[in-house]
């Protein structure tokens, strides 16, 4: 089998999710191509996994040039000829749809909808298009039951399937809040960890609005945020003292390791990451209700209502201030992701999709 794997983002969940999918497929024997902007991470992970990368250069959002983006993006497939095109995130699934018109069997992962992300006419358009581009789709992968339920509720018929998002769970033991914080070189203090890209769909403006009355209830609490983005000057110029930005790290689960809670204030998702990780780390997580964050935290962690800042101190502040139920609730949350959550499962279910896919009578669309 001949995939190729087409990604828009450039960092954080959708090329880990793509690397970790290429690297077992390679492992499975299979021809697996990848096309992302070079700035993108993922060229690198997919050649150490012995995958083949090619360069796509594609803005993040539609613009005029898109039918350029679509235009490249299909001489790519003509060049690599694959069973199996599949399109992450919303913006490769445009490109990628207008580039093949189902000509070839076409799996989309949303990654969250595109009319997620947008109000008004713009959201009525991006549905509008999704309902189209079905007739182009012959696979739809949702991350969570939610995501689905969201595309059923804009029009979206294409056949589709839930595959929950895993993490590795890793065997070592995990040190506790304390130790973390030790070997990172941190003082010692009730610590929240926010870890995503600077940019609004992730939140941390909601945070840093919350941060004052969590300090208020707990008066030594420090917060870490990870990542890079379009927002790092803005959140930083906002922030007050107490708060440390880290910048993009690559020894995430370290910082994972050295918190009390983590936060995670997204506007939108379809599956994030970042809870599944704190919760293999043993860590509780407290969110906003964005697609896929009940169901995966279930009642380890406190999902409060999108947008709701005055909730979202409360959350953090009781977990912090608390940390011997802090710990309780990592613990549960490990148990958690240990039983629904294994890497493992998800690419095997993966693979079976993927592979009835290419068994149907005739074959892929070729």
């Amino acid at each position: 089998m001949r995939i190729l794997h087409v990604s828009q983002p450039l960092d954080a969940g959708v090329p880990a999710v793509v690397s970790a999918l290429v690297s077992d497929e390679v492992r499975r024997g299979y021809e697996v191509h990848t096309a992302s902007p070079s700035r993108s991470v993922l060229g690198g992970l997919v050649l150490a996994d012995g995958g083949h990368v090619h360069t796509w250069e594609a803005a993040r959002s539609p613009g005029p040039g898109t039918i350029g983006e679509a235009v490249r993006l299909g001489r790519i497939v003509d060049r690599v000829d694959p069973d199996l095109v599949v399109l992450h995130s919303a913006k490769a699934g445009m490109a990628g749809r207008l580039a093949v018109r189902g000509r070839r069997t076409t799996v989309v992962v949303p990654h969250a909808w595109s009319f997620s992300s947008v109000q008004g006419p713009l959201a009525l358009a991006a549905s509008r298009w999704e309902r189209w581009a079905s007739r182009w789709t012959h696979l739809v992968v949702c991350v969570s039951s939610a995501e689905l339920a969201r595309g059923r509720a804009a029009g979206v018929r294409a056949p589709a399937v839930v595959i929950d998002n895993g993490t590795e769970l890793g065997t070592a033991d995990r040190p506790t809040p304390v130790q973390a914080r030790h070997d990172l070189g941190l003082h010692e203090a009730p610590t929240a960890v926010c870890v995503g890209r600077l940019a609004p769909q992730k939140g941390q403006d909601l945070l840093l609005d919350a941060w004052p009355e969590i300090v208020r209830r707990v008066p030594d609490a420090r917060l870490l945020v990870v990542g890079d983005g379009p927002s790092a000057a803005a959140l930083r110029a906002r922030a007050p003292a107490d708060v440390v930005f880290t910048g993009a790290r690559t020894d995430v689960p370290a910082l994972l390791a050295a918190a009390d809670v983590v936060v995670v204030p997204s506007r939108w998702e379809g599956a994030a990451l970042v809870p599944l990780e704190a919760m293999a780390a043993s860590r509780p997580v407290v969110s906003f209700d964005v697609d896929g964050m009940a169901h995966a935290l279930g009642n380890t962690g406190a999902v409060v209502p999108c947008g709701d800042v005055p909730a979202l101190a409360a959350a953090v502040a009781a977990r912090l201030s608390d940390p011997g139920s802090a710990r309780m609730a990592g613990l549960a949350a490990r148990r958690r992701v240990e039983e629904h959550f294994d890497l493992r499962t998800a690419l095997g279910r993966w693979d079976r999709e993927l592979r009835a896919l290419v068994a149907r009578p005739g074959g892929p669309s070729r």
